[in-house]
């Protein structure tokens, strides 16, 4: 996916410039089915020339010209209409979509959701977001399924960090915490799942001096920080070697550990 991730529609300009995003899209349609590599290449976006050698683009093309064929026969025969879209990049690392519409930029919807899951990254500023307002019923939804139903330690054999947290709510809540639940040893409190007003008794009680640290450190961390995606799962390094993992359910993106 080398070949058809390179080109941005709001970016694909160089060789003959293209008025319309279209028609940007067939011309470098048009460059790949050719191998008119250079011509191809300088219709990239700067920053996916700055990422992505002219070498490296022609081994890709040359090495794989079936694929870049069959790329290039799909890319001039796009399912609908181009929309031109922008990000906008606020202070915090919190991005706002804009599309333009009729010749006028404006705000898509999803820039009012304040508690999204659509992105890791949204997902991260919902949590945080969140987490300073003692939203506790809206933490709880960043949760993952798993962990909060009761959890269970990692591969490992330590909890993740949503788990931690959920092991001392839930020990604070006189259940049993995931790592008791897992091993199978016998508790005298019955199992349940983690709640919000549980979260609330932890993270506002023994554990609120390690969290606030956590979260500064994020929020620092989050305008300048890169989030790599691999398929459902995503990461995000933070602070003195602390990293974000996030897991996608059902199309949501939850925070597995930080």
């Amino acid at each position: 996916m080398l070949l058809a991730g390179a080109c941005s529609l709001g970016g694909c300009g160089g060789g003959a410039a293209a008025s319309q995003p279209g028609e940007a899209l067939r011309a470098y349609a048009r460059a790949l089915d050719e191998q008119r590599v250079e011509d191809a290449y300088r219709m990239l976006s700067e920053e996916a020339r700055r990422g992505l050698s002219l070498e490296a683009f022609r081994r890709a093309v040359v090495e794989s010209p079936g694929e870049a064929k069959e790329i290039a026969q799909a890319l001039a025969r796009p399912s609908g209409d181009a929309r031109v879209t922008a990000r906008v990049v606020l202070p915090t690392g919190e991005e706002v979509p804009l599309v333009l519409e009729d010749g006028v930029w404006k705000v898509e919807g999803s820039a009012i959701d304040l508690y999204g899951h659509a992105t890791p990254r949204q997902a991260l500023l919902g949590f945080l977001r969140a987490f300073k307002r003692k939203r506790w019923d809206v933490v709880l939804r960043y949760v993952p399924d798993e962990e909060r139903a009761g959890g269970a330690p990692t591969a490992g054999g330590a909890p993740t960090g949503s788990a931690r947290s959920a092991d001392a709510a839930a020990g604070a809540a006189g259940q049993p915490s995931a790592a008791q639940a897992a091993s199978g040893v016998p508790t005298s409190e019955p199992t349940g799942a983690l709640t919000a007003s549980a979260l609330q008794t932890a993270w506002e009680g023994a554990q609120r001096e390690e969290m606030e640290k956590i979260v500064q450190a994020l929020e620092a961390a989050l305008p300048e920080a890169q989030i790599e995606e691999t398929g459902d799962t995503a990461a995000m390094a933070y602070g003195a070697g602390g990293t974000v993992s996030f897991v996608r359910e059902r199309g949501a993106w939850k925070i597995l550990d930080f």
